[in-house]
């Protein structure tokens, strides 16, 4: 195992770590486009199938805030193997929910599911900067960052053809069985030092430079808050031979751009790409909503969306740790984390709700490009404020990229 300090990058615990977030963000996309159809076939309507999207991301939303600074307290490793186990009974209760009349139990359990998530997703990314050096931390990250795009790539495919051959029941024991066998391996992780443990850590409010990226991210979140519960569902609906063609599209999207910009670079200045990343997302609801057809229109749209939305991301997260002061550094990737899954949230419940109420009156194939086309008008917002995230009064030089995509 790698050791604290160690010039060492591939090393078998950080490959471990890798796999497991891979992991997290695999199992998490087998949910969002899953769970909404089990709903539909337990009898909710489409606005109300988005509801189980809504409420995980309002508590992944919430936990951010605090589960990075309960990381540092009690060390990461720890909220990793408490995390995976909670995430076992989630999965064991969610395979007896059989019951029409039951199926307010999704609701309710959501935002506490989305609350371990969240635990999930910081303790890792957290864990992984703590066991890479100074000297290849920048090149750890980039590589540990591409776990998440692959995780949401593979996702939605194997989520969608479980469902099929396994049923909700059995495809939910089997996630279950899965991290129960991460909760044991996950131990082999090596410890933090003494000095990787904070027992003074508490929650810190961000400083007054995250408002525009928070709330930049925030309507990013919004635009992309229907893909996972209504993506599958409208390419069921139009009888599509490839279901999870948005959101694999847009997984290859984002894997894409980020490979070719390593390559290319990104200039002196990262952040002045911004408006252009905007841009591209835009490009790419645009798509979904005007253009026609089915399988190809899900495919261009989410792949060039998916390109521009992850550099979005990766950009905002740059600029926050490199403008922030170092003791406020957690405060403001939380911030970000949390404004974007509250986005999220906003936009499965209040663009599904739009995609039904339309659809009742012009037919669902209008109801489903309404809805992108207004998580399209949601990110134009995003770019009056752009400008002034990407030319500050005094601009400093972003030198590293953190992997991280959330």
């Amino acid at each position: 195992m790698k050791e604290p300090g160690s010039t060492r990058l591939f090393t078998p615990a950080f490959v471990l770590l890798c796999v497991f977030y891979f992991l997290v963000f695999a199992v998490g996309y087998q949910l969002f486009p899953v769970v909404p159809l089990h709903l539909r076939n337990l009898g909710a309507s489409l606005a109300e199938s988005g509801r189980f999207t809504a409420a995980f991301m309002v508590g992944s939303a919430i936990g951010s805030l605090f589960t990075g600074p309960l990381g540092d307290h009690f060390g990461q490793r720890r909220i990793l193997r408490v995390a995976s186990l909670l995430m076992v009974a989630f999965f064991g209760v969610y395979a007896f929910i059989q019951n029409p009349a039951h199926r307010w139990l999704f609701y309710v359990l959501a935002p506490f599911h989305g609350l371990i998530w969240s635990g999930l997703r910081t303790a890792s990314v957290a864990k992984a900067g703590s066991m890479l050096s100074a000297e290849n931390r920048a090149e750890g990250m980039s590589f540990f960052g591409l776990s998440s795009p692959s995780g949401v790539a593979m996702g939605p495919i194997i989520g969608l053809v479980l469902f099929a051959v396994l049923g909700f029941r059995w495809q939910m024991l089997v996630l279950g069985a899965g991290f129960l066998v991460l909760h044991v391996i996950i131990k082999s992780l090596p410890a933090e030092t003494p000095d990787q443990i904070r027992k003074d850590a508490a929650f810190h409010l961000p400083e007054k430079n995250v408002l525009l990226p928070v709330l930049i991210l925030f309507l990013v979140g919004i635009s992309f808050g229907p893909m996972p519960p209504y993506s599958a569902q409208e390419a069921k609906f139009l009888q599509l031979a490839w279901p999870s063609a948005m959101l694999t599209s847009l997984a290859a999207g984002m894997v894409g751009l980020r490979m070719m910009l390593g390559v290319t670079g990104m200039g002196k200045h990262p952040i002045r790409l911004l408006g252009f990343m905007l841009w591209l997302s835009v490009l790419g609801m645009a798509l979904l909503a005007l253009m026609p057809g089915g399988t190809a229109r899900h495919a261009l749209g989410g792949a060039i969306y998916g390109a521009g939305y992850a550099m979005t991301h990766t950009l905002l997260f740059m600029v926050i740790i490199d403008r922030s002061r170092p003791d406020r550094r957690g405060a403001g990737v939380g911030a970000l984390y949390f404004a974007y899954d509250a986005g999220q949230a906003l936009g499965a419940l209040t663009l599904g709700w739009a995609m039904e109420r339309i659809g009742q009156t012009w037919g669902l194939v209008a109801g489903y490009r309404w809805g992108w086309g207004i998580g399209g008008l949601a990110l134009l917002g995003c770019l009056f404020m752009a400008r002034r995230v990407m030319h500050p009064k005094q601009e400093p030089v972003i030198e590293t990229l953190p992997g991280e995509i959330p």
